[in-house]
C-alpha cells in the first residue's frame, strides 16, 4: 500500500494512525499542499479530487480519510476500529463524523486561504473564525462523551476506534492555532489516552518524513 499525504494535514493523519493500530506496512509519498503540489497532473490523475490522503492499495486508488479507513477495517479487520454491535458502530460513526463533517471542512487550508485571498479577510478575523468553529464544534463532541456511559478509556469502550483516529488530529490542529480547550475535560482525558500509544504518537505530523 501507499499513502499520499501531508504531515500537516489532519486528515492524512488520521488514516496514519489507522494504518499503524491495525499494523499495516505502506510506503508514505508526501504532497505538500503549500506549494501545491496536488494540483500537479500527475497527482491529479491519481485523484480526481486533487485532496489527500489518497490510498493505493494495488489497482485500488480511494480517496477521503473515513472511506480509506473503512476500506482497512474491511480488508483487516483486526484489530477493529468499529465496534461489532450496530448502536456502538453508529455512535463511533457519528463522533468521527461531528469533526469530520461538522468541525473540519470549515477550517482546511483552501477555506482558510479562500477567507484570505478572495474575500480580503484579515490574520486577525480569519484565526477568529478558525476558533470559533473548532472550539464550538468540539464542546458538541465533549457534550455527547460526558454523557453516554459508552465512553471510557476512549472516545467508546476502552479501546481505541475510528471515532479517536479522527478526534486526536483535531486537537492537535486546535493546539497549534492556540484554540481554548480548557471546557473538554472529557475530550482532552481521551486525547491524553490516546496520545500515551505508539500508534497514535507514532504517526503525529512532527514524526512524519515530510516534517518542517
Amino acid at each position: 500500500m501507499k499513502l499520499y499525504g501531508y504531515f500537516r494535514s489532519s486528515a492524512s493523519y488520521r488514516v496514519r494512525i489507522a494504518l499503524a493500530l491495525k499494523g499495516l506496512e505502506y510506503d508514505y509519498l508526501p504532497v505538500h499542499l503549500v506549494r501545491k503540489e496536488h494540483l500537479e497532473p500527475a497527482y491529479a490523475e491519481l485523484t480526481p479530487t486533487r485532496l489527500v490522503p489518497t490510498l493505493t492499495d494495488g489497482e485500488a486508488s480511494i480517496a477521503q480519510s473515513l472511506a480509506i479507513i473503512e476500506y482497512l477495517e474491511e480488508t483487516h479487520p483486526l484489530p477493529p476500529l468499529l465496534p461489532a454491535d450496530a448502536r456502538g458502530r453508529a455512535r463511533v460513526r457519528s463522533l468521527a463524523l461531528d469533526v469530520a463533517c461538522e468541525i473540519h471542512p470549515l477550517n482546511n487550508l483552501r477555506v482558510l486561504r479562500y477567507l484570505v485571498h478572495e474575500l480580503g479577510v484579515g490574520e486577525e478575523a480569519k484565526m477568529g473564525w478558525y476558533r470559533h468553529w473548532v472550539e464550538g464544534g468540539l464542546e458538541a463532541v465533549e457534550r455527547q462523551l460526558a454523557r453516554d456511559a459508552a465512553t471510557g478509556r476512549f472516545c467508546h469502550g476502552d479501546a481505541p476506534t475510528l471515532a479517536d483516529c479522527v478526534l486526536v488530529p483535531q486537537i492537535f490542529n486546535a493546539q497549534r492555532f492556540d484554540c481554548r480547550l480548557g471546557h473538554l475535560p472529557t475530550v482532552m482525558r481521551v486525547f491524553d489516552e490516546c496520545m500515551r500509544l505508539p500508534a497514535f504518537d507514532g504517526a503525529q505530523p512532527a514524526r512524519c518524513p515530510d516534517a518542517e
